[in-house]
């Protein structure tokens, strides 16, 4: 065995850009000969580290060079493992890493065995127990990664730590334990192990190779800061082998050692010189700090800080070494930061460093969009956003599409943001909700059903079905669907012929809603996709992960020990969304050269010349701690195990980083979508330590006022003057009252013929449930009214018409007992000598050349001779004053139409005028009243009897006069205080003018 060497290990400042110094010292270090450099292996943690090193290495050529040997330690936070290099095919004899799906699908049936032993039945559904069985599996990983064995559980320390616990935090660790062993003895069974175990084994069997033999050529690990113990192990191997070293990113070499010493335990070696068998963290560290996790790097690579030498070259993109001293500064422990009042100043200058204040999101996103794009304008300026806000990142790509600025972010989106994700989820959900219209027709206009060629007319049949689907849901299922089609009031043939082609689509994923295998459910889902979609949904790099996702799933799903997992159609939209998550899509190459915007992660170890960091507010940069769902901080802790606090500090490393940048521009929001938000802290830093941070304001005075117009002066209230000819229009019993109360209304439905539509799926309406009580009680009186038969026929008619659950478990019950009323209402007029004369009949008159019409109710001829107009509301009948006053007049124009003749077979005198309502009565007792607004009695409003029909024809003469006949202009909300419609709010714009016209 070789003589060990003294370890070889670097820190590049963060001023100095690590990947561009990297190569700027590795060029000249290992290009002795002419293939010197291609003989190096490089070590980076990440895959996408390695594109930014080869960048690096193409803008410091200058011409043809041979690249070294590049191998990824793998990032867990990225779902790596370890790359090829380093897990090669043939490699030590060490088991096989089980499949993660595989994990989390037996998981979560262990955790459905463990939860139902424990509570009997309350088990949550697949999809929570999925979500939850992530997590554990999270927790297994944190464990592995610090070599914790299950057994450490068993520790009393750590057993007389879960006693003194909340009951809920013994009980999660209990289960937690039996989950541990179960999966172990599962995996013992299958002969394999989980990732990070396999990764531990890997990178020990190296360490153990190159420490026994070193390989022939150099090996350089840069950038690696993982502080796992097997990862430590090998980085020391590596900066003892010949021509060997670690480079470390930012480790800050000035920090006083007193300071250095303040950060705490992190892992320093026991008493009788053991490296790694030490307390990981003790009490008091300042985990939170950026220095912390390297810290501990070097206490578990056995390695003092003293013996890390700085390296000496810069990049492309340095800023002046006083930016390193000044960061190192700012993230001063709270004891040692008092030293800041006596900081000489340019030990604590940030100068290039601006800060910018916007007053929420969408004013952020345009500014940061302004700034990227005027430097983009100086000659081979590099920019790179920063920002752990998706939301944000989206925002400005969307801005800098203003000025044609091509802008991927490279952390990449969430699959069920794409296209291709977005039908398989929109599937899960149609099936679940069994073909209900809002998903339905989502998925029919999705963009790629039906692409190509006969997409035009595959839309217009969409919209044509929207059309027909509005209002409340009607059944279920295919079949429900093809039934309503055909039910409407002029069936579209087209449309139906259209349906059953689509219907033949979607029938064998709504045959049943009986809980099914769930690779039986992805098989499904995947045969409906491609008959809706074709290969094209394959295509693109959101298909193609997709795919991946599917094939990934669905072998998992199939393993003969998940063949018990069922999954309930409902539970699948939840399922499958959880699971697309966790994929992210990243942009194929296309965006601007130099700009790049970046998550956290991604942006490690890259560099710009401007560097612009968003989303600077707490919980998203740092990012709101999650507790473990499995094991108590305090259990952690003792395991050794870095909780929430410690991913504070790799945030607060990788925004000291960020600040190494010659110029960088600091962005938070004063609010968002929630309401106020809070500046990070580590802005707050910056404000304490600074006499006074430099504050950009040119960017938010840009962004404020390119949208800015001249003020609009105020819509004036609008007064349509339609022709002599258009005025001639029909006027409606029941439209009398909108062109007295609000004549624009009438404008915009009788001479407009504007008809507002309802919403998919809507919740049924007054004007939809009229029409069903109509449609019910017309189908009563065509059975001639047998007693006892009104209710059973409504419950028949209501399950026919609409399958919206509120109206099932709300308005039904209460329909069903007042028409309970009307039976027994119309049993006792009966008794009376009054009878049922007619029903639901269309009739109309002819007064001056202009036609009106309407549709009554009912009309029963009393014992006199006279008639008596009834007219049903669901809700509350108008205010007798209203009637008085002239604003609802149907009823006396019914009375009009009947005593003129104007209904077929009927003849007589109107004299009573009743609403019959359908709503709760006045004294609770039920539902189901009568009332006419006649003056008489003690009632204070209302009309007399012998005045009702005179009134209602003096009221028509003056609206016929005024607005039909005449030249007065149509209104809008000629009375204010009236209630009424608002289906046309919108068209005559009264936001824009209500209460500013004076």
């Amino acid at each position: 065995m070789p003589e060990p060497r003294t370890p070889s290990i670097y820190s590049i400042a963060a001023h100095r850009g690590f990947a561009d110094a990297l190569v700027a010292g590795l060029i000249p270090r290992y290009r002795e000969d002419n293939f010197g450099l291609a003989r190096l292996t490089l070590m980076l943690p990440s895959r996408r580290t390695v594109l930014t090193v080869t960048e690096a290495f193409v803008r410091a050529s200058g011409g043809a060079l041979i690249l070294p040997r590049m191998v990824v330690v793998g990032d867990l936070d990225l779902d790596e493992t370890l790359g090829a290099g380093l897990d090669p095919i043939g490699g030590p004899d060490i088991a096989p890493a089980v499949d993660p799906v595989v994990r989390q699908l037996i998981l979560s049936r262990l955790l459905r065995d463990e939860m139902s032993a424990q509570s009997g039945n309350s088990v949550p559904g697949e999809a929570a127990l999925l979500r939850l069985a992530r997590g554990v599996g999270e927790t297994i990983d944190r464990l592995l990664i610090e070599d914790i064995t299950p057994e450490r559980l068993l520790d009393p320390a750590v057993i007389g730590l879960v006693g003194d616990l909340a009951e809920h935090w013994q009980n999660a660790t209990l289960v937690f334990a039996r989950l541990l062993a179960r999966w172990q003895a599962e995996l013992a069974e299958r002969g394999m192990c989980d990732a990070p175990a396999r990764r531990n084994h890997l990178l020990r069997a190296l360490a153990a190779r190159w420490r026994a033999a070193p390989p022939p050529h150099p090996v350089v690990a840069a950038g690696v800061t993982s502080a796992a113990p097997a990862v430590a192990a090998l980085l020391r191997v590596i900066s003892e082998l010949p021509g060997g070293a670690v480079i470390l990113p930012d480790l800050d070499l000035s920090l006083h050692d007193d300071v250095w010493q303040a950060l705490g335990h992190a892992g320093a070696p026991a008493e009788d010189g053991q490296i790694f068998g030490a307390q990981v963290f003790g009490r008091g560290d300042i985990v939170t700090h950026p220095q912390y996790h390297l810290k501990l790097l070097l206490n578990r690579m056995g390695v003092a800080r003293g013996e890390v030498q700085p390296w000496h070259r810069a990049g492309l993109a340095a800023a002046r070494p006083a930016r390193s001293r000044a960061i190192s500064n700012l993230f001063l422990p709270p004891v040692a930061s008092t030293a800041w009042a006596t900081l000489p100043a340019p030990d604590r200058s940030l100068s290039g460093v601006r800060v910018m204040e916007c007053a929420n999101p969408a004013e952020e996103a345009l500014a940061i969009a302004i700034l990227v794009r005027r430097a983009l304008e100086v000659p081979e300026r590099r920019v790179a956003v920063i920002t752990p806000d998706r939301g944000l990142a989206e925002r400005v790509i969307g801005e800098l599409q203003r000025w044609s600025i091509g802008a991927d972010d490279s952390a990449g989106r969430a699959l069920p943001q794409t296209a291709a994700g977005r039908v398989l989820l929109l599937l899960a959900e149609t099936w679940a909700e069994r073909a209900a219209p809002v998903p339905l027709i989502a998925l029919l206009g999705a963009p790629l059903v039906a692409a190509g060629e006969g997409r035009a007319n595959w839309l217009d049949q969409v919209r044509r079905l929207d059309l027909a689907l509005r209002g409340p849901r009607p059944a279920p299922g295919v079949t429900g669907l093809r039934d309503h089609l055909s039910a409407a009031r002029r069936p579209d043939p087209r449309l139906i012929a259209w349906w059953d082609d689509v219907a033949l689509l979607l029938a064998p994923m709504l045959a049943s809603d009986e809980p099914v295998p769930l690779a039986y459910a992805l098989a499904t889902l995947v045969e409906t996709a491609e008959a809706l979609c074709g290969e094209g949904l394959w295509a693109q790099a959101d298909g193609r992960a997709l795919a991946t996702f599917v094939e990934d799933w669905s072998a998992a799903a199939g393993d003969p020990a998940l063949a018990e997992t069922l999954v309930d159609p409902a539970e699948l939209p939840a399922l499958l969304r959880d699971a697309l998550d966790q994929v992210a899509v990243r942009p194929p190459y296309g965006g601007h050269s130099r700009l790049a915007i970046y998550g956290l992660l991604e942006a490690r170890m890259s560099r710009a010349d401007l560097v612009i960091c968003g989303g600077l507010v707490e919980g998203t940069w740092p990012a709101a701690p999650a507790t473990d769902p499995m094991l108590a901080p305090a259990v952690l802790r003792a395991l050794g195990i870095p909780g929430a606090d410690f991913r504070i500090g790799l945030a607060a490393h990788d925004f000291a980083a960020a600040l190494g940048a010659p110029e960088v521009v600091l962005s938070h929001a004063l609010r968002d979508v929630s309401g106020p938000a809070v500046p990070s802290r580590f802005l707050l830093r910056i404000r304490a330590m600074t006499d006074h941070a430099e504050i950009e304001t040119d960017a938010l005075l840009w962004a404020r006022g390119i949208d800015r117009s001249d003020p609009v002066p105020f819509h004036p209230r609008p007064q349509p003057m339609p022709s002599a000819q258009q005025r001639r229009v029909d006027i409606a019993a029941t439209a009398l009252d909108r062109l007295r109360g609000d004549p624009y209304q009438f404008y915009a439905s009788a001479i407009l013929r504007l008809a507002s539509l309802d919403a998919l799926d809507a919740d049924p309406s007054p004007a939809w449930r009229g029409t069903a009580v109509h449609a019910i009680l017309e189908a009563w009186h065509k059975a001639g009214a047998p007693p006892g038969e009104l209710v059973p026929l409504a419950e028949r008619a209501l399950g026919e018409m609409n399958a919206h659950p509120l109206m099932r478990a709300l308005w039904a019950p209460r329909l069903l007992d007042a028409l309970l009323w009307i039976e027994e209402e119309q049993d006792r007029l009966l008794g009376e000598g009054r009878e049922v004369a007619a029903f639901e009949r269309w009739g109309a008159i002819e007064i001056r050349g202009v036609k009106i019409k309407g549709r009554a109710d009912r009309i029963d001829r009393l014992p006199d001779g006279t008639l008596a107009i009834v007219d049903y509301k669901t809700g509350g009948p108008p205010k007798a004053r209203m009637v008085q006053e002239g604003f609802a007049l149907q009823l006396g124009l019914i009375g009009m139409i009947a005593a003129e003749g104007g209904i077929a077979d009927l003849a007589g005198l109107p004299n009573r005028f009743e609403y019959w309502s359908l709503a709760r009565r006045r004294d609770g007792s039920g539902f189901g009243w009568a009332e006419e607004p006649i003056l008489e009695g003690r009632k204070r409003s209302g009309v007399l009897r012998e005045d009702f029909l005179p009134e209602t024809r003096r009221y028509l003469h003056d609206a016929l006069d005024k607005w039909i006949l005449g030249s007065e202009p149509f209104t809008a909300r000629l009375n204010p205080d009236l209630p009424g419609y608002t289906d046309y709010d919108h068209v005559m714009r009264l936001d824009e003018w209500q209460g500013r016209d004076t």
